[in-house]
């Protein structure tokens, strides 16, 4: 395996420890709020009201409540065809 394949494939263990490809700024007035992913996440998991836990957070203009309320959780979606592309070239590699 050559040396940037190596760099990709740990740098995409990586993404899949974090699990989270959150936006760190708002798209519209970029405002930081990759930050506050974690907490909002975990207190709405618990159960809290969505709108609820952003006003605690801070955040009150709605282009940033809809980055957190609209964002999905899609690395190991990503992940899976990532590593069936690496095998199928593996594979082809052998003939």
């Amino acid at each position: 395996m050559q040396a940037h394949e190596l760099r990709t494939r740990r740098a995409i263990d990586d993404w899949g420890k974090l699990r989270m490809i959150v936006p760190v700024r708002c798209f519209t007035c970029g405002k930081l709020i990759g930050d506050q992913w974690e907490e909002f996440a975990r207190r709405v998991k618990a159960g809290e009201n969505a709108g609820e836990v952003l006003d605690s957070l801070g955040i009150k203009r709605y282009c940033c409540r809809r980055m957190l309320l609209s964002h999905t959780e899609i690395i190991d979606e990503v992940l899976r065809f990532y590593e069936e592309a690496e095998r199928r070239k593996e594979a082809r590699s052998f003939y």
